[in-house]
């Protein structure tokens, strides 16, 4: 096999293996890592439940992989607005009723570096759309990612969470001025640190969790991002938080199928059975690593137990659910 790294892709991770007869949901499915990753699981033979706010773009991305040589993949296309608890809760309500298990559950979707915004139930866009929205919808997923054991959670983070740590007590920036880069921080902490907790949580019922980063790729996620922004991406300049500069993490720029890889890798991947609440980068396990220039690695807060369970409880209060 093929040595793994920041350069496979989706296709060389899956190489010789056969994915019938699991089902796989990937929200964020109509573009970019979402699109690839639903490909890639969708031409191994697996059950591909493609999840997408908007039904056009959703269309023509299913229409796109079944026009890739898969006519006959196993796809099917359901609507969520990860930004409305309203739209959450009606999808899950309708996959509920008409599946009996999911064996892996890709937490994809998500916004970057956007102006300051608000989300439907007026939680901060990043963080409500990145974390809050993901939270809810897993969470009410779990019935059926439990039927599916051993099964898993894949949830995308990034190297931005070396930007920020969650803010327990300011979650919807209500204090101080509000940073587009800083924020990004704090939601894709947020998305490691719910995979910690919901690992710990979800283990000894058979599913592991896992936090993703992809590595950095020109995908629709970065629609909002400037000159100045791209700049950045490329480690030659610093956020508006003058104390907070670009980590070295994000200056490699990878294809949208070696980004998605790691995520498929964490999907299927035999060599973690057994493993779980691990941050995961270039098809491989990233350990904690503190140090500002540290290319590689995940900040020791993103994994922190206490901080895991705090955001679980926090959370689980925004959005109306029993802890």
């Amino acid at each position: 096999m093929t040595e793994l790294g920041p350069d496979t892709t989706t296709d060389e991770v899956l190489d010789g293996t056969d994915l019938t007869g699991q089902v796989m949901l990937v929200t964020g499915a109509s573009s970019g890592l979402g699109l690839e990753t639903a490909r890639s699981l969708a031409a191994h033979g697996a059950t591909v439940v493609m999840a997408a706010r908007d039904k056009d773009r959703g269309e023509q991305a299913l229409a796109a992989v079944r026009a890739g040589s898969f006519p006959e993949a196993d796809l099917e296309l359901r609507l969520v607005d990860l930004g409305s608890l309203t739209s959450i809760r009606r999808f899950a309500e309708g996959l509920l009723a008409d599946r009996d298990r999911l064996d892996v559950l890709i937490a994809n979707a998500g916004v970057m570096a956007c102006p300051l915004g608000h989300t439907s139930d007026g939680f901060e866009m990043q963080f409500g759309t990145n974390h809050l929205g993901h939270f809810l919808l897993v969470e009410l997923l779990a019935p059926l990612v439990v039927a599916g054991a051993p099964s898993r959670l894949v949830v995308l983070s990034s190297a931005g969470h070396k930007l920020a740590d969650v803010d327990l007590d300011d979650p919807q920036w209500t204090r101080g001025a509000y940073d587009k880069w800083q924020a990004y921080g704090r939601a894709k902490t947020a998305n490691v640190l719910f995979a910690t907790e919901f690992d710990r949580r979800y283990k000894n019922r058979g599913v592991r969790a896992f936090a993703v980063h992809p590595g950095t790729i020109v995908t629709e996620l970065g629609r909002h991002l400037t000159e100045e922004d791209i700049a950045i991406l490329r480690g030659h300049g610093t956020t508006d938080a003058e104390a907070t500069p670009r980590p070295r993490g994000l200056r490699r720029w990878k294809s949208v199928e070696a980004g998605a890889a790691t995520t498929v890798w964490a999907a299927t991947s035999t060599s973690l059975d057994g493993i779980g609440g691990r941050y995961l980068e270039d098809c491989g396990i990233g350990e904690p690593d503190d140090d500002p220039a540290a290319e590689r690695g995940h900040r020791s807060y993103a994994t922190d137990p206490q901080r895991a369970a705090s955001l679980w409880s926090m959370s689980a209060t925004l959005v109306g659910l029993d802890t």
